[in-house]
């Protein structure tokens, strides 16, 4: 299962995300839940990077496949959306393939 973490500041506004596991969704290799996270999640981080001057943080784990982004300054209109848009995502992949494959958290940081 995908855990995906959404980390808000205290005015409920994302400044980051972490995403663990594998969604195990069908045979190794075709993982098309899998796919759908990662493709989003990219896309959000290159789009930060291209279209804003936001700074953060990012990594990607190799051998997990563990994602983990964080704004480290201000955050812009844009970044916010593109964040707001990466959870709408996530959370349409989990209405349509079910908690067993993704569940999503909130934390306050």
């Amino acid at each position: 299962m995908i855990q995906a973490t959404v980390f808000q500041d205290s005015q409920q506004q994302i400044c980051g995300i972490a995403l663990r596991g594998h969604a195990e969704y069908g045979e190794y290799g075709q993982d098309i839940v899998c796919s759908a996270v990662s493709a989003l999640a990219i896309n959000m981080a290159n789009s930060v990077e291209a279209f804003t001057q936001d700074p953060f943080s990012g990594e990607v784990e190799e051998e997990s496949g563990d994602f983990s982004f964080r704004f480290t300054g201000a955050v812009s209109r844009e970044s916010r959306v593109l964040m707001d848009s990466l959870v709408l995502g996530l959370k349409n992949i989990q209405e349509s393939y079910g908690n067993e494959y993704i569940s999503i958290h909130y934390r306050e940081v």
